[in-house]
């Protein structure tokens, strides 16, 4: 009877019962010197990485790109180099635009050559870029609440707004912007007074919307959709977490501080993990 009332109840509240989701590390490449973004190349079936070495926010001339192969081997360490401290990277219109500290360097997809600069007025300090179906490039200005557009190598101001609360991550979803936020009152450790969440950027109407159920869980940096999932880390604990609406975002996989700028083949999330120097693959149970 025991067993009877008990397999009664699992089979009411099954949805309970069900496993957690939970990413699986397929790979992990090391040789990395911070590397804070790593965004996959489908053109060329490769993954970029972008390498800050040194302070984040130091025009130092220390920066380089790598290439990364798709099992996880080191094709080109100095892809690119010339560039102070990289990160975010999007892919619009045959060329690569990083982020640079209040620069955006534009880079030659095939040749791995820097091409270009755009310096953008009043940055304080770009951290992640994303291109939408148009091949608009979006990049983030975390210590502003802002969020820049550049059309046709122009920059310009699309939005500012302190609902943002230190935007870090971006990532462009059919008509809208999700945006991963570090927090409120950033600290000298960077870590936040008030953690951040996730939020919606409307390109049509430029209003932010924070999604439900995802605000205030922890400083987040890097973010990406996949189908109807948004996985997001927070680097000051190395979590990777999973957010779908109507829910609450939940931790898929952890690491160690410093887990950054996502990206993904669709199937795959490859991880940049700056403290340890590292890419991590994960596969998706």
């Amino acid at each position: 009877m025991k067993t009877l009332i008990r397999s009664t109840l699992l089979a009411v509240i099954g949805i309970a019962t069900m496993p957690a989701a939970h990413a699986g590390e397929i790979w992990r490449a090391t040789g990395f010197e911070q590397p804070e973004s790593a965004l996959f190349d489908a053109a060329n079936k490769r993954i970029i990485v972008s390498n800050i070495v040194g302070n984040p926010g130091d025009a130092d001339d220390n920066g380089y790109l790598s290439v990364l192969s798709l099992d996880g081997k080191i094709t080109s360490r100095y892809w690119t180099d010339g560039m102070d401290a990289p990160k975010g990277m999007a892919i619009s219109g045959g060329k690569l635009y990083v982020a640079d500290i209040t620069k955006i360097r534009v880079v030659d997809l095939a040749s791995g050559k820097l091409v270009s600069t755009i310096d953008v007025p009043n940055a304080a300090f770009l951290n992640d870029v994303t291109a939408d179906a148009s091949g608009k490039v979006y990049v983030t200005d975390m210590l502003a609440d802002a969020i820049y557009c550049i059309d046709g190598d122009k920059p310009e101001l699309f939005v500012r707004d302190a609902t943002l609360a230190s935007p870090n991550g971006i990532f462009a979803d059919g008509g809208r912007l999700i945006v991963a936020s570090w927090g409120k009152g950033i600290k000298s450790d960077f870590s936040a007074a008030e953690p951040g969440g996730l939020l919606a950027v409307d390109l049509a109407t430029k209003a932010v919307t924070p999604l439900p159920g995802a605000q205030k869980f922890a400083d987040l940096d890097g973010v990406i959709a996949i189908g109807d999932s948004i996985y997001a880390t927070a680097y000051m604990t190395g979590t990777l977490y999973r957010y779908k609406a109507g829910g609450t975002p939940e931790a898929v996989a952890h690491f160690k501080p410093g887990s950054a700028d996502i990206g993904t083949d669709g199937e795959r999330i490859f991880v940049p993990l700056m403290s340890e120097g590292e890419v991590a693959a994960l596969t998706l149970d």
